[in-house]
């Protein structure tokens, strides 16, 4: 379905007080600027869920309406419906608008909203590596047989296009990050780099040591992270702009991103980067010591784990943990909770995108979120719907948060056990159970059925307000203020 921009415009305008309540409008490359006599009038959360509307931002008393490339469009029809305007503007002025106070609201909210637009861009990207390897295992030996393991082809698709998309995770989001707060998206790129560069790599495996300025570093494989290069980014935007204040302009050029980043890369190596794998070793150690305490405690473990395990993949803190049970197969030969509650885990994922797919009338979502399902059950890929439906619709959160963990408890009570440190990661998972015989199967299923059905419904009772279904409606494009 097409943007209609006067849409946006009609949206904007009954959700602001109507135009008798702006006092001033113009507009950057991608944001309607706005205004107003009466800031109250407002409805924030409206706007956000007007068709076309990527996302709204406060800076000081002016409205931020955050539209795109066809921002130009919908500023002439908002001045077609009697707004005066002040023309274009250069991209960011901001620094010359009144600050917002620091609450710890608005903290919260600054977090959130650098977190959202970093990881947002990213979903074609997500959607692309996810079919990719769906294609694959249905051309593959465990479906349709047609590809071979070791058929280039199949080589191809599951692995090499992947790895492209999902491998490189840290430049991506380098330059993402970067955008989002108006700094150099190339240097982003480069502090991305820099964490999956060979000699990091290396390191990381033992075969080298490394050092920066004399300091040796922890070594870490940062490859397909989130929070290391999310950590530096707003550390590199700080240093960039107090190199562009202070290095001369005839200098600029050349010494503004060096100097930026002979200050910036020591402090993501030695401080930042290894922050991120601390706060996931942290985890990992504090869910395995209360495991350790068995009955109850193992229970409590395994309802964290189901409940939260994909905001651990989201920030890039999940592989110490995995790595710590694969270390329980390889020694036990099985693991009692952990796999068994990340699979209920990624059930209740599929249940978020299910109930949401049955909840949303408009075709055009419906068809997106239909490719996240075949993704995450065909592909074993769930990145597309954690960006693409819970980070974008955080009230479908709970029922990942509640099937997780209701689905993961049960296969707790029932002693289901997984049995490979690698295998199906698909709807085909449940083959990783089979070593614990009919019964192990049979409630393994059970629990991920548990976890599925129970985040669909409570995604689809509760995942929407009443204003998001009406932005979404096909037959109505944005929401009318009350």
């Amino acid at each position: 379905m097409a943007v209609d921009n006067q849409k946006i415009a009609e949206g904007v305008l009954a959700n602001v007080g109507g135009a008798e309540n702006i006092a001033s409008a113009t507009h950057c490359m991608t944001r309607l600027r706005l205004t107003f006599k009466d800031k109250s009038k407002v409805d924030g959360d409206a706007i956000k869920a007007i068709m076309g509307v990527i996302d709204i931002n406060w800076a000081g008393e002016q409205l931020q309406v955050i539209i795109g490339q066809s921002v130009p469009k919908v500023y002439d029809a908002v001045l077609a419906m009697g707004v005066e305007g002040e023309g274009a503007i250069d991209e960011n002025l901001d620094e010359n608008l009144m600050k917002e106070k620091l609450t710890p609201k608005a903290v919260g909210n600054k977090i959130l909203d650098y977190l959202s637009g970093s990881m947002v861009p990213m979903i074609p990207l997500l959607m692309g590596g996810g079919l990719f390897r769906t294609i694959a295992a249905i051309l593959g030996p465990t479906m349709l047989g047609i590809l071979s393991v070791d058929d280039p082809t199949y080589t191809f698709l599951y692995t090499t296009l992947y790895e492209a998309s999902f491998y490189f995770m840290p430049i991506y989001l380098g330059y993402s990050a970067a955008k989002k707060l108006k700094a150099s998206e190339v240097l982003g790129m480069l502090c991305g780099g820099v964490l999956i560069a060979p000699t990091v790599i290396a390191a990381a495996t033992g075969s080298t040591a490394i050092s920066v300025y004399g300091f040796q570093i922890v070594p870490g494989n940062y490859a397909q992270s989130v929070l290391p290069i999310i950590l530096t980014i707003p550390v590199m935007a700080q240093i960039e702009k107090w190199m562009k204040k202070h290095v001369p302009d005839v200098l600029s050029t050349m010494f503004v991103p060096w100097f930026t980043m002979i200050v910036t890369i020591p402090i993501e190596l030695i401080v930042l980067a290894p922050i991120g794998n601390l706060i996931g070793t942290g985890i990992a150690n504090a869910l395995f010591g209360l495991a350790d305490v068995g009955g109850i405690g193992i229970l409590i473990v395994m309802a964290v784990l189901g409940a939260f395990w994909q905001l651990f993949v989201i920030a890039g803190m999940h592989m110490p943990v995995i790595l710590l049970a694969q270390v329980q197969i390889i020694a036990m030969g099985y693991d009692p909770f952990v796999f068994v509650s990340t699979n209920c885990a990624m059930a209740a994922v599929w249940g978020c995108a299910i109930g949401a797919f049955l909840r949303i009338h408009n075709k055009e979502e419906k068809g997106m979120i239909g490719g996240y399902i075949a993704s995450a059950l065909l592909g074993g890929v769930t990145e597309p719907t954690l960006f693409g439906v819970l980070l974008r619709w955080r009230r479908t959160m709970l029922g990942m948060f509640i099937g997780g963990a209701i689905g993961a408890v049960f296969s707790g009570i029932t002693g289901v056990t997984y049995y490979l440190a690698g295998g199906a990661s698909n709807f085909l998972v449940i083959t990783n159970y089979l070593q614990g015989g009919t019964q192990n199967v049979i409630f393994a299923v059970i629990g991920m059925a548990i976890s599925c059905v129970i985040a669909a419904v409570v995604v689809y009772m509760t995942g929407f307000t009443k204003e998001e279904l009406e932005a979404l409606d096909h037959e109505k494009s944005y929401p009318v203020a009350a």
